[in-house]
């Protein structure tokens, strides 16, 4: 999948988003989530040490810094997600299940009989 995405980074964009988010990471709406320390993407509860704010559409990929933009996640879910939208992990999940599957059906049986 990593092949179909093309991505353009505009570093002058990137910067001034990023000084965006830490200071919207302050805010009271931003401080009560992380105080909550429920992960959007997986919904366990972390302590707000191991909690970073999220861009739903990425930075690099021309995402704005906004509170309808940024969650707040694991290190975890946030470092799986890279640069991909939730709708692009949902595919990349399906083609990972997909591939196993295939994996699965094409590997010679244990018996030697064939299917």
């Amino acid at each position: 999948m990593d092949e179909w995405i093309e991505i353009e980074r505009d570093e002058r964009h990137i910067k001034r988003e990023r000084a965006k988010a830490r200071e919207l990471r302050n805010t009271p709406y931003f401080r009560d989530l992380f105080a909550k320390g429920i992960c959007r993407y997986c919904g366990q509860k972390f302590p707000k040490e191991e909690l970073t704010l999220d861009h739903i559409v990425p930075v690099a990929r021309g995402g704005r810094s906004t509170k309808g933009n940024m969650v707040v996640c694991c290190r975890s879910c946030n470092q799986a997600k890279k640069y991909l939208t939730p709708a692009e992990m949902i595919l990349r999940a399906a083609e990972m299940k997909e591939n196993a599957f295939q994996e699965n059906n094409n590997a010679p049986h244990s018996d030697g009989a064939e299917q």
